[in-house]
């Protein structure tokens, strides 16, 4: 059976001495009470919470899944699963980082984002259930109007309600533009939708009296393509003027999907006849409203495969410590024993650090975002929240791509590690490797993460955020650029920050020729990007542990931050050179392949 410990060490470490937090907290007005012992409290609980409430529930929910009364149309979770919900709801979690004018404690983003890595890790399928609350929450909170946000907003931060997101339709996929659900005004300001939505994650479910769906649909005259698609709120239960529950609305789940993962979250087929809906934001501005909820599901999705990753990674490296095969290469190491275990074996190590290199540089990249986030949110000067606002775009899709795609190779090597138990369910690794694929397509697949990153986020604004970025790159060679100590984590940064200027504008101008050589590129680029930004924050992290050994301290904590770093350079972050490499290949040896693929 696995087992989970919350990395709370590792988290007090990035926000307390790698982007100390509470100092750049100080400048925000909403967070300035906020010190380290309160975020240290509020972590220790939250592990407490993943760790002894949800992960027990996570093979017997996979087990047991959902299960549809296609009568009722009413979904039953597995065993549990709505008890540990009631005690989420209990101990105030839906409401930590949501605003205090709707009963949210109004804590920062960057706590709420580590609690959800623990509960990620601990149960990823259940957490879906609340995680989804938090799109739709900021969703409405964004774009919806005084009426609307009073309505459903207490409710969904105080988790008495959840929320979702219907988006796509079984014809059209990431391609909203082609959606055919139709909203029908009525005589007083509601509207009539009728329609057929899939793949709606914690689409029903038996945790609370209601469900607030947020829908894509079109309006009569509403314009071909994505241009034409309006946001309408659709609740499972109507909502009186009092705030108490009418009647049951028509909108409901017509069937479960059967996956390969994720088993214990009901993903459903949503149907509409005649549902009573209120429009969000303007009549065909309702992509514009509903990338606020994409793009808050896609950094929620990173975190996902973040929780896999440290979860699948700890699991292997207790089996690898336990686990006697052969003797090691260069002489035995366990004389008391018939075998040595097989952590002493250098391809073994190599999956393990692969795991952790990628769980802590996805940690810091998600705490970096988190904090990005609350100053693009609540800081007082308009430029950091609008330079803060532009790297959050940038790295969107990076959070989701590259954090995913490195979550499959963590979680695929940490099974790899088992042998042969890695591949039976009594373990649990096959599991992570079943729950962790998902995060790679939904959420917009990271095919289109890749296209989102070169072609909007970089070539679409001629480069101006990755300037900014690399500004922090250029930064941080200012300041220890002269440190030799430093120079094993630096120099490949900055080499790699100076070619990724010609990289761009390399594949700029062959994709003014030809825009295919755009899609060619872009999947390789945002992995280049990814280790980019990687880099830089395994440099900052490696910076803060040699001045902590400097210092005088031994705790042995620093020691293995180096030794991570170091590994992450000397054996992941050479992947750039093939990448940059194949995306130059260009895309005539895909694009030129009609008799291959007829």
């Amino acid at each position: 059976m696995p087992s989970y410990n919350p990395p709370l060490r590792d988290m007090q470490f990035l926000m307390h001495e790698v982007f100390k937090v509470t100092d750049v907290y100080q400048a925000m007005p909403q967070h300035a009470e906020v010190d380290a012992d309160t975020i240290n409290a509020v972590l220790e609980e939250a592990g407490k919470f993943a760790a002894n409430v949800t992960f027990p529930l996570n093979i017997s929910g996979d087990e047991e899944g959902c299960h549809l009364d296609k009568t009722t149309h009413e979904v039953t979770t597995p065993k549990g699963y709505k008890e540990a919900y009631a005690q989420f709801v209990e101990g105030g979690w839906p409401a930590l980082s949501c605003d205090t004018k709707y009963g949210g404690q109004g804590l920062p983003f960057v706590v709420n984002s580590a609690l959800y890595e623990m509960l990620n890790s601990a149960n990823q399928a259940w957490t879906m259930y609340p995680g989804l609350s938090h799109g739709a929450y900021e969703a409405l909170h964004a774009h919806g109007s005084p009426e609307l946000q009073a309505k459903y907003l207490p409710k969904l931060t105080s988790g008495e309600w959840t929320g979702t997101m219907c988006l796509t339709e079984p014809h059209c996929g990431t391609d909203l533009g082609l959606l055919r659900s139709k909203a029908e005004p009525q005589a007083d300001g509601s509207y009539k939708i009728t329609g057929n939505k899939i793949f709606i994650s914690a689409g029903e479910h038996d945790f609370t009296s209601n469900i607030v769906h947020l829908v894509l649909a079109r309006l009569p005259d509403a314009p071909a393509g994505s241009k034409g698609i309006s946001l309408f709120v659709v609740p499972k239960y109507l909502v009186n003027a009092d705030g108490s529950l009418g009647a049951r609305n028509g909108i409901y789940c017509g069937g479960l999907e059967h996956k390969m993962g994720i088993k214990s979250n009901a993903t459903a087929q949503i149907v509409m006849e005649d549902a009573v809906g209120e429009l969000v934001g303007q009549p065909n501005k309702g992509l514009q409203a509903m990338f606020v909820m994409m793009n808050a599901a896609r950094l929620g999705v990173g975190n996902q495969s973040l929780g896999l990753t440290e979860v699948a990674f700890q699991n292997a490296l207790a089996y690898a410590k336990d686990r006697l095969q052969m003797r090691s290469l260069s002489g035995t190491k366990a004389k008391d024993k018939p075998a040595d275990p097989i952590i002493v074996h250098p391809d073994v190590r190599r999956m393990l650090l692969t795991a952790k290199a990628y769980a802590e540089g996805g940690r810091a990249l998600s705490t970096f975002c988190a904090l990005l986030i609350d100053q693009e949110l609540n800081h007082p000067d308009e430029k950091v929240r609008s330079d803060s606002a532009d790297l959050v775009a940038l790295l969107t899709p990076i959070v989701k791509a590259f954090l995913t795609d490195n979550g499959w190779i963590a979680t695929t090597q940490s099974q790899q590690v088992f042998g042969g138990h890695g591949f039976i369910k009594e373990w649990g690794m096959e599991q992570y490797v079943r729950d962790n694929r998902i995060n790679m397509i939904y959420e917009g697949t990271n095919g289109v993460q890749a296209l989102d990153l070169l072609g909007r986020k970089v070539l679409g604004n001629q480069g101006a955020s990755l300037k900014k970025f690399g500004k922090l790159i250029a930064k941080l060679v200012e300041e220890e650029g002269v440190n030799e100590k430093m120079s094993e984590f630096i120099t490949p940064v900055a080499m790699l920050g100076e070619q990724m200027t010609k990289f761009t504008t390399e594949i700029g101008f062959k994709g003014m020729q030809n825009p295919d050589e755009v899609g060619a590129a872009s999947v390789d680029y945002l992995r280049v990007a990814g280790h980019l930004v990687f880099g830089y924050l395994f440099a900052r992290m490696a910076q803060v542990s040699l001045r902590a050994i400097a210092d005088g301290n031994t705790d042995p904590f620093y020691v293995a931050k180096l030794q991570v770093a170091r590994f992450y350079f000397a054996k992941l972050f050479p992947e750039t050179a093939t990448l940059m490499r194949t995306a130059r290949a260009g895309g005539k040896t895909l694009m030129d392949s009609d008799a291959a693929l007829a």
